[in-house]
């Protein structure tokens, strides 16, 4: 499947939500928790699968600011998660010149949380590789707000006026500042929605959705996705004939 893909027409951006951990952990008759623990395997075929195509950012929905609202201990166990994780998978992305960097409100994480998270991305920010981005006590609608607060401030302080404020200007006081819109969104389990993930960037991003569960998902998968992605006709508002060269 992977030599079917177009190499030269591989996304610049995916973003993925990783969804269907706690329904793979109880088809087992196991804690949700398990789920999540069984996850990180698909988080490193997801990477490396994208890194190995040429992907240069992957963004994954990690931590929803909806996550919060979950049980104490489930959420505990994910922040012990993610501090292991990024322990753990540093050395292979500075070994592979992938760079860390995060979107969402990360102040509100536990202090090792965010203590690991500025030690990773310090250690990885002259990669020039792919970016693994990590979206952590994020939604869109709280980027969106972040940014309007950005935007009042700045009109306030006479650093802009009403008749700067346009889309370029929006874009750059969001979270992914300087970075390519997603041009493919992955959701797993089945489910068909966004969940509040970057609610201004996806306007134009493909939507692939699959029932395998997030900890089931390997790069055969991401070659699926891709291929599907290939097959599509990207129209941004124009007609077919518009897009396709008269021979």
């Amino acid at each position: 499947m992977k030599e079917a893909i177009d190499k030269g027409n591989i996304p610049k951006h995916i973003a993925v939500i990783m969804d269907g951990n706690g329904r793979w952990a109880q088809k087992k008759g196991a804690m949700r928790i398990f789920g999540h623990r069984n996850a990180i395997a698909a988080v490193r075929d997801a990477i490396e699968g994208s890194a190995e195509l040429g992907v240069e950012y992957i963004s994954l929905y990690a931590f929803s600011t909806e996550n919060w609202s979950r049980p104490k201990e489930e959420v505990d166990a994910l922040m012990e998660i993610l501090v292991q994780a990024i322990t753990d998978e540093v050395p292979t992305m500075m070994k592979n010149n992938i760079r860390l960097a995060t979107i969402g409100d990360t102040d509100s994480l536990p202090e090792a949380c965010r203590e690991h998270l500025k030690r990773g991305k310090e250690e990885t920010r002259n990669n020039t590789g792919m970016t693994v981005v990590l979206a952590l006590s994020y939604s869109g609608r709280w980027e969106i707000n972040q940014a309007v607060k950005k935007i009042v401030r700045k009109v306030v302080s006479g650093e802009i006026t009403e008749e700067d404020i346009n889309q370029e200007l929006i874009a750059s006081c969001l979270d992914t500042a300087g970075m390519p819109e997603p041009e493919l969104l992955i959701r797993t389990s089945g489910e068909v929605r966004i969940s509040n993930f970057m609610l201004w960037q996806l306007a134009y991003t493909e939507l692939y959705f699959t029932e395998v569960l997030w900890p089931d998902f390997r790069k055969r998968h991401l070659h699926e996705a891709i291929l599907a992605y290939q097959k599509r006709e990207r129209r941004f508002g124009k007609t077919g004939a518009q897009i396709k060269p008269s021979i």
